[in-house]
């Protein structure tokens, strides 16, 4: 009997084991293998170059956000193209999130491919961010949420994101005639350009590998073979469990 109990024990220990180890391979091997669905862009054509241009200077001038800016964001985010859709679901002209588009009524996937939709929103979005942070915060934010702002204490060190902020600031200072590294143009964005930041490398956010955690389970029993039946163990102030969890080993 107590032998018996032994073993449906230890064999009920291991199969758990297993099992959350069957578990966690599979969530990661779905994890790694499986693409986020991506919302599909509209068969239709597209405005012109010079009608999105003439856009998002419309919608800029509107809700008071400087047209260089907006016009430097475009750029980097899609390159004027109102059909772009990122790796992780941004969409449109200003690479909308939807759930960021939601925060401002916009409820459609499918309107955030419609230019006037996804301009308004981006520009609603980005001066919001302005009159939060100034400029170079808000374009670190714009691409890296306002909670990574705050996680790396108001400087991103995403290398995307310094790419990014390099970019959109490179092309917005010129426009106006300042020099990206200049003091003036420290004072107008709130940030130290550097060369380094276009050049900024390592791996994408949300590339890391997911390792499932190796688990392993040691027990050893405590007592005698005849304690180890629970209808025979007693129980009080001096008894003992009847299993103990061995230390685990360091795992290489």
């Amino acid at each position: 009997m107590s032998n018996l109990m032994l073993l449906l024990v230890i064999g009920l220990a291991a199969t758990a084991t297993v099992a959350d180890l069957a578990q966690a391979k599979a969530f990661t091997e779905d994890s790694a293998s499986s693409a986020p669905l991506l919302p599909t862009p509209p068969n239709e054509p597209v405005p012109s170059r010079a009608a999105l241009e003439a856009l998002v200077e419309r919608t800029a001038k509107r809700y008071g956000v400087e047209v260089d800016l907006v016009d430097a964001v475009v750029i980097a985010e899609s390159g004027y193209d109102p059909h772009a859709v990122s790796r992780m679901g941004a969409i449109g002209l200003m690479q909308v999130m939807p759930e960021t588009a939601a925060d401002y009524g916009v409820d459609s996937i499918e309107a955030l491919f419609d230019p006037q939709t996804n301009v308004r929103t981006g520009v609603r979005h980005l001066k919001r961010l302005l009159g939060q942070f100034g400029i170079g915060k808000a374009v670190m934010a714009y691409n890296a949420g306002e909670g990574a702002l705050s996680r790396h204490n108001g400087f991103v060190t995403y290398p995307e994101t310094q790419r990014y902020t390099y970019r959109v600031l490179t092309t917005y200072l010129r426009r106006k005639g300042i020099a990206p590294h200049s003091p003036e143009a420290r004072a107008l964005t709130g940030i130290s350009l550097t060369p380094a930041m276009a050049k900024a490398s390592g791996p994408a956010r949300g590339s890391h590998l997911v390792r499932p955690p190796r688990l392993r389970l040691r027990i050893r029993p405590t007592l005698s073979d005849r304690a180890l039946d629970p209808g025979l163990h007693s129980s009080g102030p001096n008894s003992q469990p009847m299993f103990k969890l061995q230390p685990p080993r360091p795992i290489d």
